[in-house]
């Protein structure tokens, strides 16, 4: 994919500004191919699907071309629910936060119309609504299409599929004529396409297609868990595994800095790697991260571009990547130079559908991965330091501590009750509590590896 940046899009200052502090550092695909040509005035056909980034798509030019200062809307975006319409005008609120003179006001069934009629009254540059609760204000009189420049359908096929035919046709019907028409849609069907032939003037098809598969030898997962516990389920997974490198997207430079922090409070030696940051010290971090004088390496898909590391074991997608092609180029970092590879995708409630598109593009279906419990990471630390303790018995050496500890044995305690208690020291040096309760008894083994391995005596005297 060529790489691009939302300067080149022709956007205004204040929208760009917005966007830098979002953290967000380059446009997707939909967004660069709808962006320009929406700005043109063309009518257009958005073929894509929830987590593309299509609400910035079409939500930066519906605020650029919106009548700043006017009391009567000249945008009216249509979505099939009000927990969709209530995020995009969340996104937008975003997008124009130094843009004066722009209003964006929801409106939909389940809250009191009263407040959305008060709100109207006030006036609003853009307006966001489900069509049933738009028709209301149609026929109420409160709502008013006459300064209509332009009337976005987003996920068109889901309103059609939920029975609102004929709202659309009516709404549509205030604005024939005289304003641009902007549909997104993740299926073009029949009824899709006659809504075009009617209602729009030679639209623009811009379709987002999976161009490449995911590369073999990679163990694809996805873990739910709440946005709150991501941190806690990449240490979990980190202990558990014993991993060396972990390389962690997100989508926006300042969820890097501030999971930087997460980590590095938790003891984790973590760098941050974005667009912020000039040449010589992203330099400096991957020299750092290369060498292994860091762990965790979080970074942006932009910064990310050209990482060339053989070693890197595990890729923790943190945030659902916007494009399926960055989906592919992320966790092609690992499994690299004949190695296996895995790649953990945090998801959780609507996240899960901008999933699901991602596995259509790529033809791969992610296995669902749990999230290790506090007792089994601990379990796992302490197979860990039982292997430590056996290299140290097979290396020998020990003369020296066993004469501290002859008188001892000699005494009222066996030898292996001495064992017991200096291995219980160690793991309480190391905060490691065998009596905590598991949070979920789930068997996570097969998934990171952590098995129980058995000794076999050895009959050959060890010198000391």
């Amino acid at each position: 994919m060529k790489d691009s940046s939302f300067s080149e899009l022709n956007i205004s200052p204040e929208i760009l500004k917005a966007i830098n502090e979002m953290g967000f550092e380059a446009p997707t695909s939909i967004q660069t191919r709808c962006i320009p040509q929406i700005l043109e005035g063309k009518d257009l056909v958005g073929h894509a699907q929830t987590g593309t980034g299509k609400t910035a798509a079409f939500g930066i030019p519906a605020l650029q071309m919106a009548n700043k200062g006017s009391n009567t809307p000249s945008v009216l975006i249509l979505c099939p629910t009000r927990e969709l319409a209530i995020q995009v005008t969340g996104e937008l609120i975003k997008l124009a936060k130094f843009t004066d003179g722009i209003y964006t006001l929801p409106v939909y069934g389940g809250q009191p119309i009263s407040r959305q009629l008060k709100a109207l009254k006030k006036g609003a540059q853009i307006v966001v609504g489900t069509p049933g609760r738009v028709i209301d204000h149609l026929k109420r009189g409160t709502l008013k299409l006459g300064s209509l420049k332009m009337v976005i359908l987003d996920e068109a096929d889901e309103m059609l599929n939920m029975g609102f035919r004929e709202d659309l046709e009516e709404i549509l019907s205030y604005s024939k004529g005289k304003s641009q028409t902007v549909m997104f849609s993740a299926t073009v069907p029949k009824t899709i396409r006659n809504i075009m032939n009617r209602w729009m003037e030679n639209p623009e098809m811009v379709k987002v297609e999976g161009k490449a598969e995911t590369a073999a030898g990679i163990d694809q997962y996805y873990m739910e868990v709440r946005d709150s516990m991501r941190t806690e389920a990449i240490s979990r997974v980190m202990d558990m595994s014993n991993f060396k490198l972990a390389l962690i997207f997100c989508n926006t430079k300042r969820k890097c800095d501030s999971l930087v922090q997460e980590l590095q409070s938790r003891g984790y030696s973590a760098d941050a790697l974005h667009g912020d940051m000039n040449q010589n010290v992203r330099d400096k971090v991957m020299n750092k991260f290369r060498s292994g004088r860091i762990d965790i390496l979080v970074a942006t898909d932009v910064a990310a571009r050209g990482l060339d590391v053989d070693e890197i074991d595990v890729v923790f997608n943190y945030d659902i990547p916007n494009d399926p092609e960055y989906y592919v180029h992320r966790i092609g970092r690992t499994g690299r130079a004949g190695r296996s590879g895995m790649a953990i995708t945090f998801s959780a409630g609507r996240k899960n559908k901008s999933l699901r598109f991602i596995e259509k593009m790529i033809r791969t279906q992610l296995q669902p991965l749990p999230m290790p419990s506090a007792k089994e990471v601990k379990l796992s630390k302490m197979d860990n330091h039982l292997e430590e303790m056996i290299d140290t018995l097979q290396e020998g050496g020990l003369r020296e501590y066993i004469e501290q500890l002859e008188p001892i044995a000699e005494g009222d305690f066996t030898p292996i009750e001495i064992a017991a208690a200096l291995f219980k020291m160690r793991l309480e040096n190391n905060k490691i509590d065998l009596n905590a309760e598991p949070e979920q008894q789930i068997p996570v083994e097969e998934y990171y590896g952590r098995k129980k391995k058995t000794h076999k005596k050895r009959n050959k005297r060890r010198k000391y």
